[in-house]
């Protein structure tokens, strides 16, 4: 990573520049922060819009996840591919590169008259949030890297905009969805692309460095989680057992471990091995992954029981979602920074997780003639506080645990895990409320018996989680991760 206000030009070896600081990197931050924010977002509007998609677009219930489970595959899968790429092409570039992508897939998804179609759309969309989330992690680094102070404050900036995208993300999708119609989710980020590509000039600019590009390391892990999620869902109508998912699995298993080879033989991977030695990374990034898996399918299974089965409208289910969203990001900007700077990741990544499945263990009591105050707000905002409790620690944990020349490589993995966690856990709770009624529209006990158990399946993995915490992981107090020194082979600031 380039420190801020210049970087050596490695071919004639004399320094360029390297003591300016950006007079306008507040400004700078604040488009960053709308990156994070409407990236996030993508991930939140979408869900009390699913019931109206699933009638206008043909999808079965089973199949629905895919609405959800295309973008975080596309974004998770090509996460690593983003942030090489933002090191090699220069991260400005990459990063309106990305915003040209999400923008096109928003118009896409917004004119999708066909399930396949809207598949698609979501997955471009995932593509270009993988290209916008680690540039904008580079941009902020090199704004802000030569002052440890400026860094943190503009560090919990950045990050309060996640939990303010998923909180705005649950409210807009049900006022577009309630008095508009379901396109205008997408609609919304289609001047807001346009906005923003129009202001990266106040980001820094850097050149380009010599290096490769691993693209079959990067379609194989892709597709390897693609199909993996696949099999997966289809599983309940095709049969675990059967010759198609045994299939599907097998080929999964072999694109991922081809990928590990890729990565293994490459000059140039989008994951090192090696970083996988570096103490703490991967019990850090397995909690990150149990994490997705317990949050995520709540999430989603929480907005159909409150329109499927309680009669909830869009905007309504959307309202209904908002003290759950706000008590998340309120914590997350106030307490949780403070207990972490006491206490370290360990604690409170084990008791998030914990008091996540306690909340979950809850929303599983949920009842065909519930009510939103006795059967949901109580038990989601259990959940919530959980949830920010463990996020900040484990992704601070995860990016504290490497050296600081891979950082950056640090944060694209944690991103990736909890991108694919997300994912598995989605695919695997929905096979599992299927399997339980939960694709039986319109029988209201079948329907609360599949979400039930879907809330049980999570609140298992989250327990899972707090388990594998508190036994392997080490005591230790977080750090923000340093900024990187600049590569051998930088070439030259370009404007």
């Amino acid at each position: 990573m380039v420190p801020p206000g210049g970087i050596e030009d490695s071919v004639e070896g004399r320094a360029v520049s390297t003591s300016t600081v950006n007079p306008r990197r507040w400004w700078a931050l604040g488009v960053l922060a709308t990156a994070q924010f409407m990236v996030i977002m993508d991930t939140s509007i979408i869900g009390v819009a699913l019931p109206q998609m699933q009638r206008d677009l043909g999808f079965t219930q089973g199949d629905l996840s895919w609405v959800f489970n295309a973008y975080v595959i596309a974004f998770g899968g090509l996460l690593l591919l983003g942030g090489r790429l933002s090191d090699l092409l220069g991260a400005r570039r990459v990063f309106a590169a990305g915003w040209v992508v999400l923008t096109a897939g928003s118009v896409v998804a917004a004119a999708a008259g066909s399930a396949g179609v809207e598949i698609v759309g979501r997955a471009v969309q995932g593509a270009g949030g993988a290209l916008i989330a680690p540039a904008s992690m580079t941009l902020l680094m090199m704004l802000f890297g030569h002052n440890p102070k400026e860094l943190g404050k503009a560090l919990a900036l950045y990050g309060a905009a996640a939990p303010a995208g998923g909180t705005a993300g649950v409210f807009l999708g049900g006022v577009f969805t309630q008095w508009a119609s379901w396109p205008w989710i997408f609609i919304i980020y289609i001047p807001i692309g346009i906005a923003t590509l129009a202001a990266t000039g106040l980001l820094p600019a850097v050149g380009r460095r010599r290096g490769g590009i691993d693209v079959l390391g990067a379609a194989a892990v892709t597709t390897g989680l693609a199909l993996a999620v696949f099999a997966i869902v289809r599983a309940p109508e095709t049969g675990w057992g059967s010759a198609q998912t045994l299939l599907q699995l097998t080929g999964a298993a072999v694109l991922l471990a081809v990928f590990l080879l890729l990565q293994k033989a490459s000059k140039a991977p989008l994951m090192p091995l090696s970083i996988w030695r570096t103490p703490g990374l991967s019990i850090s990034n397995l909690a990150m992954a149990l994490l997705g898996a317990a949050w995520i399918p709540m999430w989603y299974f929480l907005n159909l029981y409150l329109q499927q089965v309680l009669g909830y409208g869009a905007f309504a289910s959307g309202a209904a979602l908002l003290p759950m969203t706000a008590l998340l990001m309120v914590f997350m900007t106030t307490l949780t920074g403070r207990l972490l700077g006491r206490f370290g990741p360990k604690p409170l990544i084990a008791a998030g997780l914990l008091v996540l499945a306690a909340g979950l263990v809850w929303l599983s009591a949920v009842e065909p003639t519930g009510t939103f105050l006795v059967d949901v707000l109580p038990a989601s905002l259990v959940a919530a506080t959980g949830m920010s409790l463990a996020y900040i620690p484990a992704l601070m944990s995860a990016m504290a645990s490497a050296p600081p020349e891979q950082a950056g490589l640090a944060s694209g993995i944690v991103n990736t895990t909890y991108q694919v966690g997300s994912a598995l856990g989605l695919a695997a709770l929905t096979a599992l409320a299927a399997s339980r009624g939960a694709n039986r529209l319109g029988d209201l006990p079948a329907l609360t018996d599949g979400f039930s158990s879907a809330f049980l399946g999570a609140a298992a993995i989250a327990a899972v989680g707090a388990l594998a915490t508190a036994l392997l992981m080490k005591g230790k107090k977080s750090s923000a991760p340093a900024a990187q020194e600049p590569a051998a082979d930088t070439e030259p600031v370009s404007s």
